[in-house]
């Protein structure tokens, strides 16, 4: 059986109507918003401020209070005591004084104070403008060193060897006085060492100044087996 439509209830010829009067009443809806919320304003009025009253702050002006000047302490006064002594008071000790008779032939004698000079060490130098010279110079000084030296026995047997520095002072006459070992290598060599310097001959003293002194001196001898 077909069913058949009433043209009267037929609504698609309606519907471009119906979106139409849509379309008007949400437009209509819009500027009515717009007009409501909407402000007019100058542009005069812009960057313009409103009267506002500012109370002015009064800041107090602070000083620093000066200290109250001190008054120095007046001075102490010393009081001097004096003991008044009555004129009738009797001074019983009394300064004599003897009369001599001094004429053209009076001998004074003189009596010579000798001041007790005490003696100092006089000083040693470490180096000097001319320094102590051994007789031969420096070849001179390894030479006798090399043929006095006795190579100690028990040092060779136990096979010691090594360079000692002895240090010694050349005095201002020539001598050699406070012999040391500067670095040592056994006490059996040590002591050859010393023997051997104490044992050189004069020297040429140094000079200071065209002066002769005292002077350090330091000489290294070499223990060495073959």
């Amino acid at each position: 059986m077909e069913l058949k439509k009433n043209s009267k209830a037929d609504l698609e010829k309606w519907k471009s109507i119906f979106f139409q009067a849509g379309l008007v009443i949400s437009l209509g809806a819009i500027l009515v918003a717009f007009n409501v919320t909407a402000h007019k304003g100058n542009v005069d009025d812009l960057g313009q401020r409103d009267n506002v009253q500012f109370e002015e702050e009064d800041i107090p002006v602070t000083r620093q209070e000066e200290p109250p000047p001190t008054t120095p302490p007046p001075p102490q006064q010393v009081v001097e005591v004096l003991n008044i002594v009555d004129d009738k008071t009797i001074v019983e000790e009394e300064f004599e004084m003897d009369d001599t008779d001094v004429d053209e032939n009076t001998q004074i004698e003189f009596v010579e104070i000798k001041e007790e000079e005490e003696e100092e060490e006089a000083q040693i130098f470490f180096i000097v403008e001319k320094m102590p010279e051994f007789p031969g110079g420096e070849l001179g000084l390894r030479k006798y060193i090399s043929t006095h030296v006795n190579y100690p026995n028990i040092a060779r047997e136990n096979g010691i060897e090594g360079r000692i520095y002895v240090r010694f002072c050349v005095t201002s006459t020539g001598n050699v006085e406070k012999v040391s070992i500067a670095r040592g290598v056994d006490p059996i060599l040590d002591k050859e060492a010393l023997r051997v310097v104490k044992e050189l001959p004069k020297w040429k003293a140094g000079e200071q100044r065209g002066k002769k002194v005292n002077v350090w001196y330091t000489v290294p001898i070499n223990f060495q087996l073959q």
